[in-house]
């Protein structure tokens, strides 16, 4: 049975194109949403056996959203992989590597825009300098952009930077162009060590306190952690429903008994907390 759609992802899986076995897999992991790989995560050599299995694929719809991230663009990859995919009535979702200006997004959504309208959903990737420095610009490129997120392994390369902490200013500046935007927060990048699960909860808990919703994964054994970590908890849930239920008393904003202080911004987050918990928001 298909997988009802969330309005809130927190889950991205990661899945190879090549490895279709994998893929039928991580369709059946939980996860909100499965991003099949034909860039970093295939060899040369099995493109176009990745691009082949991956049509074949979403020549139907199947149960849970599927994103592709192609390869760079401005590649013969890249332009195999728009001709191939973007007809096919299973494809949720283009995502688009390396971007590093409003063209590229741009031009993608022109070319792969359907005759009788409505574009694709597209999704850059800033994974550069250049492409961070571009943000907003990026983010405001075309209607058909749906988010942006950052690429922390290239980013860190281009960068030459080891320590995690010179990447909250770049996490920080792609999450104030997505809202700025007015798209929605950006989910975090991958943790790469799939066995370092503490790890995953600790940097997941630092992404949520950046701004990040969600988080990709690059194995279905990370989605219960980046799902916990990005879930609100139960004493915050309890907090959303008390700020809730005084608003609804006494209009405008005011200093509560226990010394909270609550105006229309507390109102409001208190809403997406709970709409995040799967909660009533009309208390």
């Amino acid at each position: 049975m298909p997988k009802p759609p969330t309005p809130f992802p927190l889950t991205w899986l990661y899945v190879p194109g090549d490895r279709p076995e994998v893929v039928t897999k991580a369709l059946a992991s939980g996860a909100d949403v499965v991003i099949v790989d034909l860039e970093d995560a295939v060899a040369p050599d099995r493109k176009a056996y990745a691009r082949a299995a991956t049509a074949e694929l979403l020549s139907a719809p199947p149960p849970v959203p599927v994103h592709v991230r192609v390869n760079a663009l401005r590649t013969p990859e890249a332009e195999a992989d728009l001709e191939a995919l973007a007809p096919l009535p299973g494809l949720a979702a283009l995502r688009l590597p390396k971007i590093t200006c409003p063209d590229e997004v741009a031009s993608v959504a022109e070319r792969t825009a359907p005759a009788e309208g409505g574009a694709i959903p597209l999704y850059a990737l800033l994974e550069s300098a250049l492409g961070v420095e571009r943000a907003y610009d990026i983010a405001t490129a075309h209607p058909a952009l749906r988010g942006i997120a950052l690429g922390e392994a290239d980013l860190r390369a281009d960068l030459a930077v080891s320590d995690d902490r010179a990447l909250d200013w770049p996490r920080s500046r792609v999450v104030l162009a997505a809202r700025a935007a007015g798209l929605p927060s950006p989910a975090q990048s991958i943790h790469p060590d799939t066995k370092d699960l503490k790890g995953l909860a600790v940097t997941s808990a630092h992404g949520r306190a950046l701004g990040f919703l969600g988080r990709a994964a690059i194995h279905p054994r990370q989605l219960p952690v980046i799902e916990r970590a990005y879930t609100p908890t139960a004493q915050e849930v309890k907090s959303a429903e008390r700020t809730l239920r005084a608003a609804s008393v006494t209009a405008g904003a005011q200093a509560l008994p226990d010394g909270r202080f609550i105006d229309p911004a507390v109102v409001a987050v208190a809403r997406r907390t709970l709409a995040l918990a799967g909660r009533p928001t009309q208390l």
